[in-house]
């Protein structure tokens, strides 16, 4: 798969974007509201007004958005027939954004036909800026919803949806707030490590997610000392960014599966779930990519390279539960009051993400699935 996305970055590189937006006179932006008042996105809006003739604002796309919101906001639209479309957001505005410039292009499918697996042809052009560094929704072809009636999530693939444009810009994720940030930044190492350990893992992907989490090991934690350091939280979104094409190469596996129906049928926020189940699903896995994980263990900064490859791979599980402490997010789903009579419904509604389980890179059963799951309850394993 080609990205073929333009992309600048760096601290105020949007105060000259106009030449982005010469041949654009209607444009869509699509938000939240808490984003939409953020300073710097109110000084790019004014901007996108002095070249743009007209725009129109979409500023209500809940966190962990279903098709149900999609078409709610579709039939909302008062204007479609749009030259630009421009995402600025977490990844479930990032995700809209793509799909909506899918569904405002000319001869459209239709959201469920989408749905459904029918591939779109053409969208309108796109511009994704980030404002959390996690997703890295701006470089994959992907768009995940919930589907409340199934309580899972599935995903849109094309890489018809990968934008024209991606601004990294720092100063934008500065607003987070420190949980946002903490789970965001699992979710991107959780895409770095799948796609670097998945079935379809592949030199190009390999490198985006060395890359990325070189960067992130070096600069995550970093975000949280130094909340204005604006150099560690570009390089955080990089890391991000890096993640995404990572996926567009590869594709992530067991912590996403496990996680969707955790997002699905409890609303847990897809970060937060992939922090539970980061150092459980490594740690099933550690043991058929020995040598990748030792690869990755010595990204570390304070790594002890005196260890062999077995005892590096053990320290990366190690590494993974500690960092998850450390940024206090939960741990296990009793934290959270998911008690261990819900894992028949988990054991199967995990199984069922093919997608994704099909890259694991090990075989996996549903005791396996099962057994994972059961790590997170500790106080039924002592029963």
């Amino acid at each position: 798969m080609n990205i073929n996305s333009t992309v600048i970055s760096g601290y105020q590189a949007l105060n000259d974007i106009g030449y982005l937006l010469n041949d654009k006179s209607k444009a869509l932006l699509v938000t939240d509201k808490n984003i939409e008042g953020i300073p710097a996105v109110q000084a790019l809006i004014a901007q996108l007004k002095q070249h743009i003739a007209t725009l129109s604002v979409v500023n209500n796309v809940p966190p962990e958005p279903s098709q149900h919101d999609v078409t709610a906001i579709m039939n909302a639209l008062t204007l479609r027939d749009v030259d630009l479309v421009i995402g600025v957001g977490g990844g479930s505005v990032l995700d809209v954004a793509k799909l909506l410039s899918v569904l405002c292009a000319e001869n459209a499918p239709s959201l469920d036909a989408l749905l459904a697996g029918e591939k779109p042809q053409q969208r309108t052009a796109s511009l994704l800026i980030p404002t959390t560094a996690g997703t890295g929704s701006e470089a994959t072809p992907n768009a995940i919803l919930a589907i409340p009636e199934k309580e899972t999530k599935i995903g849109i693939i094309s890489p018809v949806m990968l934008p024209d444009f991606v601004a990294l810009i720092p100063e934008l994720t500065t607003s987070m707030p420190a949980h946002i940030a903490s789970s965001t930044g699992i979710d991107a190492l959780c895409h770095l490590i799948e796609c670097f350990t998945a079935t379809v893992s592949n030199p190009v992907a390999d490198n985006y997610a060395l890359i990325g989490m070189k960067k992130l090991f070096t600069h995550f934690e970093t975000t949280f000392a130094e909340p204005d350091n604006l150099q560690a939280r570009l390089e955080m979104l990089w890391a991000s960014y890096y993640g995404g094409a990572a996926i567009a190469h590869a594709g992530t596996h067991l912590v996403h599966a496990m996680s969707y129906p955790l997002g699905g049928k409890y609303h847990l926020p897809h970060g937060v779930a992939n922090a539970i189940l980061l150092a459980p699903c490594m740690c099933f896995i550690r043991p058929a990519v020995v040598s990748k994980f030792a690869q990755v263990y010595d990204l570390i900064p304070d790594a002890d390279a005196l260890l062999d490859n077995d005892a590096k791979s053990h320290a990366l599980v190690d590494y993974f539960t500690a960092l998850v402490k450390r940024l206090k997010l939960p741990a296990s789903l009793e934290e959270i009051g998911i008690g261990p009579d819900h894992l028949p419904y988990l054991v199967e509604a995990a199984l069922d993400v093919q997608r994704l389980m099909k890259n694991v890179p090990t075989a996996v059963t549903a005791n396996n699935v099962r057994d994972v799951y059961l790590t997170l309850f500790p106080s039924y394993q002592e029963q």
